[in-house]
């Protein structure tokens, strides 16, 4: 399955009751989007990612989606404080390639130094399919995405071909995949935190 399918295969709505709901609308172009974007300049509620001429709705962003993320982040937060690695929050800022594609990550890092491009984003996804934003990032030329879904983490690293996934970051040596699953399942999101820091320390 080529990487940029990891999101899941495209579909016209997808929900479970209380969860998230993505609807594509499909052709779409560049000019429909800004319109419909410009309703929603501040609504955190709602979430567009349009790629290649096809628009996803994502609404509501259920609370689950968002201690997901969240905690992820900490974990993120957390392996820089003990390894000693300067890192900048950028949050979920909408990333952009003017005529083709727009998104925002759930998560995104800069490490080292702060850059106007994320090193490193981080996309949650509850429900089952999502219209993937890897073209984006790889125009972009984001060094890595990690994508959690399912209980699981794949940690995705830019190369000459695109995105290839491995157990192992790139970005922040010797922080596997499977140490974030694990921790991520413990419901307490202090207790989940703290049991990442005794398996990376």
């Amino acid at each position: 399955m080529p990487q940029e399918q990891l999101l899941g295969e495209r579909s016209s709505a997808s929900a479970s009751a209380g969860e998230e709901r993505r609807v594509l609308i499909q052709p779409c172009s560049w000019e429909r989007f800004e319109q419909l974007a410009a309703l929603f300049p501040d609504n955190h509620s709602v979430r567009l990612t349009f790629i290649d001429g096809v628009l996803e709705i994502m609404s509501p962003v259920s609370e689950r989606h968002e201690r997901h993320k969240r905690t992820i982040g900490y974990f993120v937060e957390a392996y820089c404080q003990l390894k000693g690695v300067r890192y900048y929050g950028k949050g979920g800022f909408t990333l952009t390639k003017p005529g083709q594609a727009a998104g925002e990550p759930d998560e995104s890092y800069c490490f080292g130094k702060d850059k106007p491009v994320p090193d490193l984003v981080i996309e949650v996804v509850i429900t089952s399919d999502a219209l993937s934003k890897l073209p984006l990032y790889r125009a972009k030329g984001i060094p890595e995405v990690w994508i959690w879904r399912d209980g699981r983490l794949r940690m995705l690293a830019l190369g000459r071909d695109g995105y290839a996934e491995g157990p192992v970051s790139r970005l922040l040596p010797g922080l596997e995949a499977e140490t974030i699953e694990r921790c991520l399942v413990i419901p307490d999101q202090y207790d989940a935190v703290q049991a990442f820091r005794r398996l990376v320390v």
